[in-house]
């Protein structure tokens, strides 16, 4: 049976299980980096083991950096109407694969 954890990161949560690969914001870690990831519950597929952290657990899931790198283009456009503004910028986010290795 698989078991998934809820896992926190960058104030986003995440639903992954073993072998996962996940895309989260910029880490700050090198690739090949072991990192642990704050955990806030864990539970298997029927149900029956079912941990809920308040707010999160003691035991951390432990994950890999795979790689990082620059996510696809956001187009940030501002326009006002009748006056002939209009201002277009865009950006690209600093994002970061994890491959969770243990629960």
């Amino acid at each position: 049976m698989a078991t998934y954890a809820v896992i926190k990161q960058g104030g986003k949560q995440y639903l992954v299980k073993n072998n996962d690969e996940i895309v989260v914001d910029h880490v700050g870690r090198k690739e090949q980096d072991k990192i642990d990831l704050e955990t806030l519950a864990v539970f298997d597929e029927s149900g029956d083991k079912l941990e809920i952290g308040t707010p999160a657990l003691t035991q951390k899931v432990q994950g890999q950096v795979v790689k990082n790198f620059k996510g696809e283009k956001i187009r940030v456009a501002r326009f006002h109407a009748k006056v002939r503004y209009r201002k277009v910028r865009g950006f690209r986010p600093l994002l970061t694969k994890i491959k969770i290795v243990k629960i």
